[in-house]
């Protein structure tokens, strides 16, 4: 079958690699499409932030929908069935699972960052963390549904309510998904980015209001928008190393502040700040139990808008220049773009 592997900084390749043999447990799942996010293109330029020499070579993409090709064991779900991956896989026995923390296990696994991924042909993992599509859910729009559950475990750890203000600073994939689950929720949310493509779609996608952060003091607009007191809950989606001191200081006294995205490097923060006003600065990374299926559900019930985050749809041959590639430029104008293996379906068995 054809995969795509990291080899090591800045090497991906387009290889020819056997289908893999599903373990007792799991399931072999013919994927149908996978979706290329900034954590892969992180990953292929920085690999070993992500893991180790010995995860390498690895298949990438952790965002996979499929279909069932077999399965080794008992499952409740049976060939033939369409499914999305629920790509984190935890220990289950520490004192972090224990706590519904799956996140933090420190034997933690994920598709295509520690494990093989969907950027293949063929993927195979355990039948328990596989969740059944809805019908009316898209093989396209499935593996959406990832950073669907990251926009879930964020917008949950926060403890919204409804009639908070919100605001979301960084409107890509993930900030745009937030925009809609924290809207589901009840919140008035005002949308904030650097794109007028992102923040129109934020507009269409739930949004209240808006503010072009160039053209305009965050947290001086922000308070504007509340009376003069401060966002209730800001979560702050871009992973821009400068910007978490921008959310904190657009969050109300007394008020959240949950940090989404991932950071590449440390900056400087008086933490006053958060002591002087009694901020709670919260993390959120992946997902938690449950997250998954709330979000499959979400998009079910069209809670969850996924596809105008969807920019292209293209083949696996064409995944490296026209994918990863794409996505690495400056001027980069797309939001997911979802890979789908090219030519017929291969033989298993």
């Amino acid at each position: 079958m054809q995969a795509i592997r990291l080899h090591g900084q800045n090497d991906i390749r387009l290889e020819d690699i056997p289908v893999p043999e599903p373990a007792l447990g799991e399931a072999l799942i013919q994927v149908s499409h996978t979706s290329i996010c900034a954590t892969d293109i992180e990953v292929w330029q920085s690999p070993l932030s992500f893991g180790g020499e010995d995860d390498i070579p690895i298949v990438l993409g952790h965002e996979i929908g499929g279909t069932i090709a077999e399965v080794r064991g008992e499952s409740e779900i049976m060939p033939g069935e369409r499914v999305v991956v629920n790509n984190v896989l935890a220990c289950g026995n520490c004192f972090w699972c224990a706590r519904g923390s799956q996140a933090t296990c420190p034997r933690m696994q994920v598709a295509g960052l520690s494990a093989d991924g969907g950027l293949a042909e063929f993927l195979t993992w355990p039948a328990t963390h596989l969740v059944r599509l809805p019908a009316n859910i898209s093989d396209e729009e499935a593996p959406l549904l990832e950073p669907t559950t990251v926009a879930v475990h964020a917008v949950r750890r926060s403890g919204v309510k409804p009639g908070d203000r919100v605001a979301v600073i960084g409107c890509g994939t993930v900030g745009l998904l937030t925009v809609q689950v924290a809207r589901a929720a009840g919140a008035i949310v005002t949308a904030v980015d650097v794109r007028d493509q992102s923040l129109r779609l934020a507009s269409q996608l739930g949004a209240s209001s808006t503010v072009n952060a160039p053209a305009a003091d965050v947290p001086d607009c922000i308070r504007d928008m509340t009376n003069g007191i401060g966002a209730d809950i800001v979560f702050e989606a871009s992973g821009v190393p400068s910007l978490p001191p921008t959310a904190i200081a657009a969050t109300r006294p007394g008020g959240t502040t949950v940090l989404v995205g991932i950071y590449g490097h440390a900056t400087d923060f008086d933490f006053s700040d958060i002591v002087l006003t009694e901020k709670t600065v919260i993390g959120s990374v992946a997902a938690g139990p449950g997250d998954m299926a709330t979000a499959a559900s979400m998009v079910a019930y069209r809670r969850v808008n996924l596809q105008p985050l969807i920019s292209a749809v293209i083949d696996l041959e064409d995944a490296i220049p026209d994918g990863f590639e794409r996505m690495l430029k400056p001027e980069k104008d797309v939001f997911r773009i979802v890979v789908s293996p090219n030519g017929a379906p291969e033989e298993v068995g």
